[in-house]
């Protein structure tokens, strides 16, 4: 006889079955790799930058490191959110449009 009964362990499995069931799909979040797929294909119907004239975009309206970035699509839009450490050790948020490189919105974040 084994010193881990196996029955309970399965009948406790089982259990579990409906509750995982009951689970819906979309509440899976969406993996990175999508994401990045749909930026490589915007990007190739042009409506966004590439990222590097972003960037620049981003640190000649802001100076300082970009320690975070985001793309969104908001209302119709392409939007790069992103955090800068700026060189005066203050973080700021700053939205810049994917297609124009437009400076939307810089927030302090302190």
């Amino acid at each position: 006889m084994s010193p881990f009964p196996l029955r309970p362990l399965l009948l406790a499995l089982v259990a579990l079955i409906p509750a995982l069931s009951a689970v819906p799909l979309g509440a899976v979040p969406a993996r990175a790799d999508d994401d990045g797929e749909r930026a490589r294909r915007a990007l190739e119907r042009g409506e966004i930058r590439p990222l590097d004239a972003v960037l620049a975009a981003a640190r000649a309206a802001v100076p300082g490191d970009v320690v975070a970035l985001d793309l969104k699509r908001d209302d119709g839009r392409w939007l790069y959110k992103l955090r800068i450490l700026g060189t005066d050790g203050r973080r700021r948020d700053v939205k810049i449009d994917a297609s124009s490189l437009k400076l939307l919105d810089v927030d302090d974040d302190d």
